[in-house]
């Protein structure tokens, strides 16, 4: 059956979000003349604005979903097939009053379940990397990957704007510049690596580039941490943490020449340019299961301990600077990881 309007309701956090948009590109290959809208978080959805393949994003939450929708009792249901990820009644309560065909997974209700137009038996935690889980909702229509690579897109506007950002903050002929990201929200605090290991590894990489400059991102949440990171390096490290919104962290990471971040939104978001970077991943969840696919520079690294029932005990500093310094210098060797402008998306 072919679809001309299509919903894709994914109400999650900045990783979640950008590892859906493979499963996005797919469905829009499979349905080349529909136009596809795309409802998320408020405060995440901007980082579907712009790909080619999506119309247009809307905010919805599962708070406001209740309110929406009603209006297409009496004008019509304005999509003929909508996807729904997760697990929030609303949401999917929402998409089943504006569209004709609804495909989500299967719920604890089955009187919602049996309304659905396919309830797609939920894939095991950790089953598959996280993109492929992703696509196993618009599998269930028999769409097929068109790609694993996650999707952004940086604007003109966006573009100038962190080039006269970059040439106001950062000291002339300053060479490489690497971005920082060191810690993950604060639910997943065992996915950060020690910050005393970051500050040796920058120095590490003083003692080889010595005109070297570090671009420190993070949330407020992190403020501490990247002051004191920024205090030890001085002149050497410009702070963004809690200052910029994503699209403006995403517009100054295209002007990297190398990224060393953990596993967190941020990382997920720099794996969208085809420029170096070193993800850090805890046992708990390996490269395997959220680290990049498809990219041509990527020199992540696993925490050495196999993954177990107790893995999120396991601490980050059992990654050593050594190998972090090591890999950063293969990334920062790379030359052939093509331009600093993102991977054109048809």
């Amino acid at each position: 059956m072919n679809y001309h309007s299509i919903l894709v309701i994914n109400v999650s956090r900045i990783g979640d979000t950008l590892l859906a948009t493979p499963a996005l590109r797919a469905i829009a290959h499979a349905f080349p003349e529909a136009s596809i809208d795309v409802m998320g978080h408020p405060k995440r959805i901007e980082v579907i604005n712009h790909l080619p393949f999506v119309n247009r994003t809307l905010p919805i939450t599962k708070k406001s979903a209740p309110w929406g929708g009603h209006l297409s009792r009496l004008l019509g249901k304005r999509y003929e097939l909508a996807f729904v990820y997760g697990f929030d009644q609303p949401l999917i309560a929402y998409a089943l009053r504006v569209a004709n065909h609804v495909v989500a997974y299967k719920q604890a209700d089955e009187r919602l379940n049996a309304r659905l137009f396919k309830a797609v038996d939920p894939p095991p935690f950790q089953a598959d990397h996280a993109v492929k889980l992703a696509l196993t909702l618009p599998s269930a229509l028999g769409v097929a990957p068109a790609g694993f690579r996650l999707a952004y897109v940086v604007t003109a506007a966006e573009r100038q704007w962190a080039t006269q950002r970059l040439g106001r903050d950062i000291p002339p002929l300053s060479r490489p510049l690497i971005g920082l990201q060191i810690a993950s929200f604060p639910t997943r605090a065992y996915r950060d690596w020690p910050v005393d290991n970051f500050i040796k590894l920058c120095q590490k990489l003083q003692s080889t580039h010595p005109h070297v400059h570090f671009l420190i991102f993070g949330g407020s949440e992190e403020q501490r941490r990247t002051a004191h990171v920024k205090e030890v390096l001085g002149s050497a490290a410009t702070s963004y943490a809690g200052q910029l919104s994503l699209r403006e962290t995403a517009a100054l990471m295209e002007n990297l020449d190398l990224y060393i971040g953990v596993d967190t939104g941020p990382t997920h978001l720099m794996a969208t340019f085809d420029i170096p970077l070193v993800g850090l991943y805890h046992s708990h969840s390996k490269h395997a299961d959220t680290g990049p696919l498809e990219h041509p520079c990527d020199f992540s690294i696993d925490h050495p301990k196999p993954k177990s029932r107790n893995s999120a005990e396991d601490s980050m500093a059992d990654i050593s600077v050594e190998t972090v310094y090591a890999n950063a210098i293969a990334g920062l060797k790379r030359h052939d990881c093509g331009d600093k402008a993102n991977r054109l998306e048809t």
